[in-house]
């Protein structure tokens, strides 16, 4: 947990050195997000961080299938109504959405790092650890960093925080494919490159029936919906390599 918290809070130091940056026009600017412009995906942060804090807390126990409750009752999805709460809240600006950005993650900084890893939380679609609680909002982090970054015009370089992010979608891949209704084959393995160099192999405890190898930017860049399977120089092997790499995901829904 404490190597997941060290990467939590360097990946909102990194946002946070952007976002403090940011003047009057910068938040109008348009981001990978159909539809959203950098304080929208501020806020949307900002709220989600939020109701992280609330997990943490147990202020959300009474919800055992998630706070969305059974996806089969459910009337919206999870992005229907994430837009929807951006949409009310988009309008209080950009300068008051980054003080509240930046008092939301403290917070929940603070509340995991206090609490039992292994404790049992509710999260969107149901229970989940304190300490992969912790990985999704620093997976979600990521991918947000990135997505006002690019609108800001910068390049941000992968770090090696992306172990953690790669190793919450590899661990959750039985979640993506039932989300699909389809069943895996069998265990998966990566094989992946660092952006330090290094090497890094996440297996299964039974022997893998498929291997993913390559980038692990790459790798986390697909599971986070903002690059295409095709469009990258990730290799698999196995029966389920092709749904693998179309069906992997870093956040849940």
């Amino acid at each position: 947990m404490d190597d997941i918290l060290k990467a939590l809070d360097a990946q909102h130091a990194q946002l946070g050195a952007i976002i403090d940056g940011c003047e009057t026009a910068d938040w109008n600017r348009p981001t990978r997000c159909v539809g959203w412009d950098v304080a929208a995906v501020l806020v949307h942060l900002a709220q989600t961080d939020e109701l992280a804090t609330q997990s943490a807390h147990g202020e959300l126990d009474q919800f055992l299938h998630g706070f969305l409750g059974d996806r089969d009752a459910q009337v919206v999805s999870v992005d229907d109504a994430a837009a929807a709460q951006v949409d009310v809240e988009r309008a209080a600006g950009g300068d008051a959405i980054r003080a509240r950005w930046h008092a939301a993650s403290q917070e929940m900084r603070a509340a995991f790092a206090a609490g039992d890893p292994h404790r049992r939380v509710t999260w969107v679609s149901g229970q989940l650890s304190l300490q992969t609680l912790a990985t999704t909002r620093l997976s979600e982090c990521w991918i947000h960093t990135d997505d006002i970054g690019s609108a800001l015009g910068l390049t941000l370089p992968p770090t090696d925080r992306l172990r953690h992010i790669a190793r919450l979608a590899w661990r959750t891949l039985p979640y993506a494919f039932a989300r699909a209704d389809t069943t895996m084959t069998g265990p998966v393995a990566l094989e992946l490159t660092g952006p330090s160099g290094e090497q890094w192999r996440y297996e299964p405890d039974t022997p893998a029936l498929t291997t993913i190898t390559g980038s692990a930017a790459e790798f986390c860049e697909v599971a986070a919906r903002r690059v295409e399977p095709d469009a990258t120089e990730l290799v698999g092997a196995g029966p389920d390599a092709t749904a693998v790499l179309h069906l992997v995901r870093t956040y849940a829904q």
